[in-house]
């Protein structure tokens, strides 16, 4: 059994983040390891410090498919070695070798799941932003252990390879919630494993709105899916369409948010912490105008931006 990892770096990203995620992936353990780099300039530097650390590099002058083109990229580029899986992550991943193996024994045991990812966990929360989007995760967290139409984001998770070689979707804004699409209308399913992956979570709320603005525009990509997602089982077809229109009208929830109160204090026990119902009221109306943004731009068939997103 062969595992190989892709991690794609766009060329918003620090040398210094991508440094310390190819320490981290190093010690992973896999059969070979490809950084799929979006060069920011003809002579990068975090191209040459990945190579200095022995990783193999695939350089890209262009952002062909951006996301879904580096993965694309890399895949073509494991043809030799065909793995049995492929890692996804993103240079601010943070995954244990335990999560990985109950990932692989997952996926072994269950010939129709096309991936197997755990729970998200932020690991950057240290200002009101990130600290409602880590308590946004526990939602999540939850919602996804009840949905039958799972999607991780990013992908970041075990894939079989053989699936992935299908190939991602370039012109999708949202390649991994396509991609989900197109593997559930063909009856495969998503496994959430025991385990924990970190990541790092927005900074300010320009950064989250920018995020938030494109998953929404993907989310909308996904309609054309329609008739094919008439396949699926139905509990799926109502989980997917429910995350493309509830998700769309955060506002509504907003009269609930008082509920949060006590949830927040018996999480953190610590009455400070109180200002994350402050940051869910500003979170709430700030995905919310990212919604009615992507909706315009979609309607008017307007490009959406790929925005860099400050990390730590």
């Amino acid at each position: 059994m062969k595992l190989a990892i892709i991690v794609p770096v766009s060329p918003f990203e620090d040398p210094k983040v991508v440094e310390k995620s190819i320490i981290h992936v190093k010690n992973l353990g896999a059969d070979k390891v490809i950084y799929v780099i979006d060069k920011n300039k003809e002579v990068d530097e975090r191209v040459e410090i990945a190579k200095k650390e022995g990783i193999e590099v695939i350089e890209r002058s262009g952002r062909r498919g951006k996301r879904a083109g580096a993965i694309n990229d890399a895949v073509q580029a494991l043809s030799d070695l065909k793995p049995d899986f492929v890692l996804i992550m993103d240079v601010d991943t943070r995954i244990d070798k335990n999560t990985i193996l109950n990932c692989l024994s997952a996926l072994l045991k269950d010939p129709k799941a096309y991936i197997a990812s755990s729970r998200r966990y932020i690991y950057n929360a240290t200002n009101l932003v990130s600290e409602t989007i880590e308590a946004e995760y526990r939602l999540i967290n939850f919602l996804l252990s009840k949905s039958a139409f799972k999607q991780f984001n990013g992908m970041i998770g075990i894939l079989r390879y053989d699936l992935l070689h299908e190939g991602l979707n370039e012109t999708a804004i949202a390649e991994d919630a396509d991609f989900a699409t197109r593997m559930h209308a063909k009856g495969l399913r998503a496994l959430l494993v025991e385990g924990e992956i970190l990541e790092q979570a927005p900074m300010s709320w320009k950064d989250l709105y920018s995020q938030r603005k494109r998953w929404y525009f993907g989310g909308l990509q996904l309609w054309k899916y329609r008739k094919e997602m008439r396949k699926a089982e139905r509990k799926v077809r109502i989980s997917w369409l429910t995350a493309l229109t509830i998700t769309y009208i955060p506002i509504f929830l907003l009269p609930l948010l008082p509920l949060s109160i006590p949830l927040i204090l018996a999480y953190y026990r610590k009455l400070a912490k109180i200002k994350v119902f402050i940051g869910l009221i500003i979170y709430t109306f700030v995905l919310q105008i990212s919604a009615f943004s992507a909706l315009l731009d979609y309607i008017c068939k307007r490009e959406v931006e790929w925005n860099a997103i400050k990390r730590t």
